[in-house]
């Protein structure tokens, strides 16, 4: 094949089997959460059972697509496919936290409101709940789960939102070196980003710690905590992920693999580090501040 038909032939790959592993890995995780929040003891077995394919699954792929890359299998065509398909799977992901973001609004701005007595709906009240108090933070009607304190936004979540604004600087900064083709700011960059994501997880592992211990602040504690534990947990998943793929990027930035003209496997795990950030941000504002 010519050089000018290597440019516009669109590779194709050979049959792969992640995409089943993977809808087998989150399938399974899936299942064992809802049964291990249901009491069910297996449940916690299957979710680490789930999460270990779903580790195999990232670790087979990103191997398989590595290996095409360092046989300059793909073209520029590819590498627009690639791009468009990084750019509609962060989109997938803004609406994805859309919608929970949307939920917590629904909840505090109507439902509430309608609960205390306000709106078309508030004669219901009397009817239904009339020693409720439409106050946020609400275990809902009935004050399941008990008494708890909300979670504060000085403290850990502020500590947190300096760590993730900083590792947005810091992979720009290796984004920088990159451009440069300086190697050491690369890698430095890189794993200052990577020490700063995980020191955000220890620190929201022992946010939840503290919740649960202290606070009393649980999945069961009303409305408030459902959706605080759903929006920060998925964040804190995100995070964990964005992680790992960095440390694939690192390995790969040690092994010279990118170049000024050829790094799109760099770029793509920035883009998702960013989109990270600002969703952080956006939970630091509406969850825990306002």
């Amino acid at each position: 094949m010519s050089s000018s038909e290597q440019r516009t032939a669109y590779f194709i790959p050979e049959p792969s089997p992640w995409p089943i592993v993977g809808m087998v890995s989150l399938l399974t995780t899936l299942i064992g959460a809802v049964l291990a929040m249901n009491g069910v003891v297996i449940g916690k077995f299957i979710v680490m059972g789930g999460l270990l394919l779903f580790a195999y699954l990232l670790f087979g792929w990103f191997r398989d697509v590595i290996s095409e890359n360092l046989a300059d299998r793909y073209n520029q065509q590819v590498d627009r496919s690639f791009r468009m398909g990084m750019f509609w799977f962060i989109a997938s992901e803004v609406f994805f936290f859309l919608a929970f973001f949307g939920a917590l609004f629904y909840i505090r701005n109507i439902a509430l409101p309608w609960l205390g007595g306000d709106g078309y709906l508030g004669a219901t009240r009397e009817i239904l709940y009339s020693q409720f108090d439409p106050a946020w933070p609400s275990h809902g009607p009935g004050a399941l789960g008990g008494d708890f304190k909300a979670m504060g936004a000085w403290g850990i979540p502020a500590i947190n939102t300096l760590l993730l604004l900083s590792s947005g600087a810091t992979i720009t900064w290796a984004h920088w070196g990159l451009k440069q083709d300086n190697q050491k700011t690369l890698v430095r960059g890189l794993m200052a980003t990577i020490g700063l994501g995980l020191l955000f997880v220890g620190f929201q592992a022992y946010e939840y710690i503290h919740a649960y211990g202290e606070l009393n602040l649980t999945l069961q504690s009303g409305v408030y905590g459902s959706t605080f534990y759903m929006l920060t947990g998925f964040h804190g998943f995100h995070v964990t992920m964005g992680a790992i793929m960095l440390m694939a990027i690192l390995g790969r930035s040690m092994k010279g693999h990118f170049s000024t003209h050829n790094h799109f496997a760099f770029e793509a795990v920035a883009w998702y580090w960013h989109f990270v950030d600002v969703v952080w941000l956006g939970l630091f504002i509406f969850v825990y501040w306002f």
